[in-house]
């Protein structure tokens, strides 16, 4: 697995071994930053159960100002940080306005000095969605209040579909029932 674009294009990412992680893969990020590429210069982002952090260090490869990575496994978290380094390195930068928080996605702290977020990554565990979203979805409304152009991008199995209270999915890339879909969500 690599980043698929960007400055730091071709950098490898560490995964952890096993089944802790399901990495986001080449194509469907490939698919997602093809989509919000006029927004990618100086956002700010947040990658929810970032695992291996592939969504997070594919925004900053292609332009991303910065953001947080929130992962609770200690392994996913351990070849983050050495993914981070990696990519930061590749770009010639250091790691201000990154931040690593080895924590639960439903209970970490989600704002950096009152600053919220252009765009929030979620790929959860497929098995967990069904359960976590409407909690995830309440607590990213009052994040996202203060912005009114804030997308989530939620990877999915292609046969859910969410329809969060007070939210819209204006896209959704990805093919069939059994293949992982990415929904771009704004407040509606």
């Amino acid at each position: 697995m690599r980043i698929s674009g960007g400055a730091a294009r071709g950098i490898p990412l560490l995964v952890p071994k096993g089944d802790a992680v399901r990495p986001a893969t080449d194509g469907m990020r490939q698919a997602v930053f093809s989509s919000l590429a006029s927004r990618m210069p100086g956002v700010r982002f947040l990658d929810l159960f970032a695992g291996s952090g592939a969504y997070g260090l594919e925004a900053l490869s292609r332009g991303a100002a910065g953001g947080i990575f929130v992962e609770k496994n200690a392994r996913a978290a351990g070849c983050l940080r050495h993914n981070l380094a990696a990519v930061c390195k590749s770009l010639g930068r250091g790691l201000e306005n990154l931040e690593i928080r080895q924590a639960d996605a439903l209970t970490a702290p989600l704002d950096a000095d009152g600053r919220s977020p252009g765009l929030v990554f979620v790929d959860p565990p497929y098995e967990i969605i069904a359960d976590l979203a409407p909690r995830l979805f309440a607590r990213l409304d009052g994040l996202l209040t203060p912005r009114t152009d804030a997308l989530v991008v939620f990877e999915m199995p292609g046969e859910l579909t969410l329809d969060p209270p007070g939210w819209e999915c204006i896209k959704r890339l990805g093919k069939g029932a059994r293949q992982p879909t990415a929904c771009f969500f704004r407040k509606a």
